[in-house]
């Protein structure tokens, strides 16, 4: 599962079976912690995930901010939740590369914003299938 992990939105993606191809999947509109944990934990194990692959966001110049902190919170009570391995991958150009595909495919921007989080969360995702490919 891929995860663009934002403090109003959860951008959620999943992988084939074979790991080969990932998917947007759904856009989680946060409520609160207990909420977003339920949410989390659930689809865990309806999906069964074996890995969550998680967005951090860094600065231009790599380094972690309060958001990549807020990230690391929250990936860890799901871990904690689940005992699901979770990896962070990079994320800074994800949303850019999501919203020019979105821009191609979807001309409606209320559509293409809706969108945006699960197209990253992807992006994310196959990143780090693409790079354990090669391993």
């Amino acid at each position: 599962m891929g995860i663009d992990f934002g403090l109003k939105r959860i951008g959620v993606a999943l992988s084939d079976e074979t790991k080969f191809l990932a998917s947007p999947f759904a856009v989680y509109h946060r409520k609160d912690l207990q909420a977003d944990l339920q949410f989390f934990t659930s689809l865990v194990k309806e999906k069964k995930v074996d890995e969550v692959v998680c967005g951090l966001p860094l600065n231009p110049k790599g380094e972690e901010g309060e958001i990549a902190a807020d990230t690391r919170k929250f990936m860890f009570l799901v871990q904690n939740e689940t005992g699901i391995k979770v990896v962070f991958e990079d994320e800074r150009m994800s949303s850019v590369l999501a919203e020019e595909y979105l821009s191609v495919h979807e001309k409606d921007w209320r559509k293409r914003k809706e969108k945006l989080d699960s197209v990253a969360a992807s992006i994310i995702l196959q990143d780090y299938l693409d790079a354990n490919r090669r391993k």
